[in-house]
This record gives structure tokens, sequence and C-alpha cells, in this order.
């Protein structure tokens, strides 16, 4: 079953392969992984869609959380949460299909970025299912190339992200406080 992880890490050299390192050294197929910065240029937001035994979701989570660099693992498969990919396609289109082209992209809510004598660059963005039939229809048309990004998830729950402060550790303790703690 696939499972759709959202991760805030750090933002650097090294996480990306202890995420991954994780997944397939348990035998998880990832189906799709996207990476950005947030607004915090030291973080970084993952989306990764992975086949999951749904027994096994729960741990999955738990073994994310203790990875370094990882500040937060969460699991959106059915929680309120909103998922879209984006599908850039170029259909090469003959004169007599141009105009059907154009009608079919306008129902799926694509958009032309290019366009030329010998078809158009198509831009569209939904849930998976959707960019399917999207790609389907388009098939139908001609010739075409498709580029596929990854999911992206963002939660709908009204909770906020909350962070734990670092654990202070006695040794970073300065003397003066240590007396007056005893």
């Amino acid at each position: 079953m696939i499972q759709i992880i959202s991760l805030l890490v750090e933002n650097k050299p090294g996480a990306l392969m202890r995420v991954t390192g994780l997944l397939s050294a348990r035998g998880y197929n990832i189906e799709s992984l996207t990476v950005a910065r947030t607004l915090d240029p030291t973080l970084s937001r993952m989306t990764i869609k992975v086949d999951v035994d749904p027994n096994l979701r729960a741990q999955v989570i738990k073994q994310m959380n203790k990875l370094i660099n990882v500040l937060q693992a969460s699991d959106l498969t059915e929680s309120n949460a909103v998922t879209r990919e984006m599908v850039l396609l170029r259909v090469r289109a003959t004169l007599p299909n141009r105009t059907a082209i154009l009608k079919e992209a306008e129902i799926f809510g694509a958009r032309v970025v290019d366009s030329s004598t010998e078809g158009f660059a198509l831009q569209a963005t939904g849930d998976p299912e959707k960019l399917d039939e999207f790609i389907d229809v388009m098939r139908s048309y001609g010739e075409i190339e498709v580029t596929r990004s990854g999911a992206v998830s963002v939660s709908l729950d009204a909770r906020r992200l909350r962070l734990s402060p670092p654990v202070s550790r006695l040794a970073e303790t300065p003397n003066s406080e240590l007396r007056t703690q005893n």
C-alpha cells in the first residue's frame, strides 16, 4: 500500500541519503520523492510516496523520526491533507487536432506553456488519477512526451509544527548554574 510521508529535515548534506538509505535498507520501493527548501533556508520539506505494508506504516514513521537531520516525520496517507503532482506534457498536433487538444486541456485545467507549429507543451496539476486520465486523453491525439513530478503534500490539520527545544546537557551548564542547582 502506498504511504505518503512528510518530513521536515535540516537542509544539510547527507539528509536525503539517510532517509532513502533507511527505506532501501528495509526493501521499500520509493514511488516518488520531492524535496525543496522551506521559507527557512536551514530547513527542507520532503514528501515521499513509498510502497509499505499497511501494518508497518507507524514503524516507518518512528524510524524516520530517529534519523539524524529529521526534525519531524508525519504520515499523511489517511490524514486530512492535500496531495498534488504536476505533469509537463508535449503533444505533437496536426492542424485539425489543435482545437480539440486545447479543449481537452481546458477540461483538465491544464494550461499551454509553449506552442509551436508542431504542437503544444502543456502543464497540468492535480491528483495522480486525474493526471493519468489527462495523459491517456492526450495520448489519443498522437505522439506525446511526459515529464511528471513527484507528489507534494500538505496537512490540513489545525495543529501547528511544534519542535522540541534541544535537550540541555549537564556538561554544557556553566559552573555557577551547577552550584545554584545543588
